[in-house]
């Protein structure tokens, strides 16, 4: 990408240098000559200016971020789509981001952190406002301004990445910040954005993040299973009232959660106003900050320590007999001690006053030097810090500090100490480097077992994937990777897959076929080049033969000859419907007590085009009903589903979401 340093974007923007990558996009530092200015400029990466549709959703969802405006976002000032590429410009900003902040000092006080977490919440609070889901908010996102300011950044960028990756990669994307209901792939909503923020609030009062683990799947497990430890038990001076607040925002049951980005703030305002609050809500129980399954783990631990203390408190009862049996006994030698310690006491005092005082001196208290940052052999030895014993404690990997690098200390910088006290420090080992597998020409799902492989749970990494019409590769095979064969992985390392979709797919426009009768319904949908799939006739209050229900929306466009299911109507029921028994759930159900007793209905859900196998995952709301692998030639599938109500089913082909459908179990 460097190919652009130099050039005039648009007659306006003078690339200078590259200050930043991502999976999508590369961002330059640039000068606006029209107002003379340095900007940012973010520009996507060749292999995604390719893909038209893809081009169209970065530019939709860039002008949609664009309409931000707060001073906790970083402001966006263009929006430039033309026939070479695609690129964002937005403010420059002067300052580190927030994870680099963290790991220079270490965890932060309890008012740094509410200075930060405010900020944040104010800049969510209007995007939400304006209907934008970040998705990824995470430390590295959060960039802080020299005058102590933060900004939100990468606001479109992880909103249209939300669209394009499978459900396994957005769980695993930036798995040490993402919500329960991102790591098991469901549907996210404004208080996803608010877990996140939880997680970021936690880390910088406790220095630590809640889950770690030696994967990403098993760092995502422990989100949706596991019980953070509390942060004023990693740190005991963070007040009540701002542990409460971080524990409600990242409670699993995205029903206990505050409800939106205002509600949050509401208590932060209100603890900055008393630090001594208490917000009385109930953690341990999970009425605010745990699920139901994770309260009744914790009520597990709690039994143990009660009836530890129980115990104990019978021993105390018990010493408190024999002590008073005792104590009659100890009154009269007690009182010859006492005359005798008073003698002591007296002469002590007399020979302190009067002969050694002077020889006594209290040593000065010096103030602790900041070490974090510096490199270890140029301190151990350094006569600056004399006064000092410099001493080597754990090492740890670090993405931003070369091996030798002093990561933290003990005592912090800053505490007072005697001389020749010892500081303890943490130094960084570097950072775990692996090298990229060769992807390209393999299927997808052998490539992610190559992958893995390769791997081998060394680092933490996350994977973004995308789909382009290919005439060179076949369907389901990795064009391309970013980062190419070879390359050196770090920590943390971001790769993004191209695969091909195939070559010669054509997109057509649903139309809107509900009100038609069949007949002008089957014409509508075939001179689409679209295929009418199953036809359900059901009882409503449309007269005979009018089209109530179609399986993919009106404009939305899709591949040319898909399937579509219509429903027609039978005319409104002579008497009310008998109630249909319930039935056992299909065999292809993991979760058959999950979607409930009620009525049963079959669903009839389309492959996709072409031959060969096909992962099919089909989720009843959030429980995974079918996990197979199917013959594309098979051209659909049916599949029992049993419920009450209304409920949506959600079909994903090799990760891709593919169908969507609502399901109608009391009218058939």
């Amino acid at each position: 990408m460097e190919k652009y340093i130099g050039k005039l974007l648009d007659n306006r923007y003078e690339i200078l240098e590259v200050i930043g990558s991502g999976g999508m996009a590369v961002v330059y530092k640039a000068r606006c000559h029209r107002l003379n200015r340095l900007v940012a400029v973010k520009i996507l990466k060749d292999e995604f200016s390719q893909d038209a549709d893809f081009r169209n959703r970065f530019h939709a969802e860039s002008q949609a971020v664009a309409m931000l405006s707060h001073p906790n976002i970083v402001s966006v000032y263009d929006v430039s789509k033309s026939s070479e590429t695609e690129y964002i410009v937005m403010e420059l900003i002067d300052g580190m981001s927030l994870k680099e902040y963290m790991q220079k000092k270490g965890s932060l006080t309890w008012r740094e952190a509410l200075h930060f977490i405010t900020q944040i919440m104010k800049a969510l609070e209007h995007a939400h406002s304006r209907g934008i889901i970040h998705r990824d908010i995470k430390p590295h996102n959060v960039m802080v301004m020299r005058d102590g300011s933060v900004r939100v950044t990468d606001f479109g960028i992880a909103h249209l990445a939300s669209k394009q990756n499978t459900l396994t990669q957005e769980a695993l994307g930036s798995v040490h910040y993402i919500s329960p209901e991102q790591a098991k792939g469901g549907k996210v909503d404004f208080r996803t954005d608010i877990y996140s923020a939880g997680v970021v609030l936690y880390e910088m009062l406790t220095g630590r993040l809640p889950f770690d683990g030696d994967s990403p799947v098993a760092v995502a497990i422990q989100h949706i299973n596991s019980i953070p430890l509390r942060p004023r038990e990693i740190n005991p001076e963070i007040p009540e009232g701002l542990e409460e607040i971080t524990l409600k925002a990242m409670c699993a049951d995205i029903n206990k959660r505050y409800p939106t980005a205002t509600a949050m703030l509401d208590n932060l305002e209100e603890f900055r106003k008393d630090p001594q609050i208490s917000f009385n809500y109930d953690m341990d129980l999970g009425t605010a900050g745990f699920s139901d399954n994770n309260a009744k783990s914790r009520t597990g631990l709690l039994n143990r320590g009660e009836r530890f203390f129980e115990k104990k408190e019978k021993f105390k009862r018990e010493e408190k007999i024999r002590d008073q049996s005792k104590r009659a006994g100890r009154v009269s030698i007690l009182a010859g001690v006492a005359a005798v310690l008073a003698f002591i006491l007296a002469l002590t005092y007399f020979l302190w006053t009067f002969f050694f005082q002077d020889l006594f001196v209290a040593a000065p208290e010096i103030t602790v030097p900041d070490l974090v940052g510096k490199m270890l052999d140029d301190v151990i030895n350094n006569e600056k810090y004399k006064d000092f014993e410099i001493i080597q404690g754990k090492t740890q990997e670090s993405d931003v500090y070369v091996e030798g690098t002093i990561l933290e200390q003990v005592p912090l910088y800053g505490a007072l100490v005697k001389k020749g006290a010892t500081i303890t420090v943490t130094v960084s080992s570097g950072s775990t480097v692996i090298s990229m597998p060769d992807l390209v020409g393999k299927s997808w799902r052998q490539a992610q077992e190559d992958l893995k492989s390769a791997l081998d749970g060394s680092i933490l990494y996350s994977i973004e994937t995308f789909y382009m019409i290919s005439e060179n590769e076949t369907e389901g095979n990795v064009i391309s990777t970013e980062p190419e064969s070879g390359a050196r992985l770090r920590n943390g390392a971001n790769i993004t897959v191209i695969i091909s979709r195939g070559a010669n797919i054509t997109l057509v426009e649903v139309p809107d076929v509900v009100g038609m009768m069949q007949s002008q319904a089957v014409s509508a949908l075939t001179e689409r080049g679209l295929i009418v799939g199953t036809v359900t006739e059901v009882e409503n209050d449309e007269e005979a033969g009018r089209v109530v229900f179609q399986s993919y929306a009106p404009g939305s466009e899709v591949e040319k000859g898909i399937v579509v299911d219509i429903r027609v109507s039978l005319g409104p029921p002579a008497t009310p419907p008998p109630t249909q028994p319930p039935v056992t759930a299909p065999t292809e159900t993991e979760d058959p007590e999950g979607s409930g007793a009620g009525n049963s209905v079959t669903v009839t859900i389309p492959l996709p085009n072409g031959s060969g196998p096909v992962y099919v995952e089909v989720w009843q709301e959030d429980t995974r009903i079918v996990a197979e692998t199917f013959d594309k030639s098979r051209g659909a599938i049916s599949v029992v589903v049993t419920g009450t109500g209304q409920q949506w089913l959600y079909t994903y082909c090799d990760g891709v979401k593919t169908y969507t459908t609502l399901v109608d179990f009391d009218n058939g």
